[in-house]
């Protein structure tokens, strides 16, 4: 159970971070923002579904849902610091952050499979 919310927790830590270290961005390169911004959104909204979702098979294709987010999220990121619109600084600090998300979704997955 603890492991459900702290993913809550990392989620909203994460679009926090968005939302904080992605102010700068260039007019043509807008809908990159937004669509990071609206993708992380959406994963809350999935993680709090997988959250309260009794059957453990509808829990475990959420819980997909949500590792694709976090894929697609890291392709975003990437597509940020190739077109220059973030340094190396806060690449690696999404990067990692992506990344220890999809450790703990990844244990959540594997505890609803079981």
């Amino acid at each position: 159970m603890k492991d459900k919310f702290y993913v809550i927790t990392l989620i909203k830590k994460l679009i926090y971070d968005f939302d904080k270290y992605l102010t700068n961005f260039p007019h043509k390169d807008i809908e990159i923002k937004r669509e990071i911004m609206n993708t992380s959104y959406h994963m809350l909204q999935f993680a709090y579904e997988a959250n309260v979702t009794y059957d453990n098979g509808k829990r475990v294709d959420i819980i997909d849902k949500i590792i694709a987010y976090i894929k697609y999220l890291d392709y975003m990121v990437n597509i940020c610091y190739d077109k220059k619109i973030i340094n190396s600084k806060k690449y690696l600090r999404f990067g990692e952050n992506l990344d220890y998300l999809l450790r703990y979704v990844m244990g959540w997955h594997k505890q609803s499979r079981a």
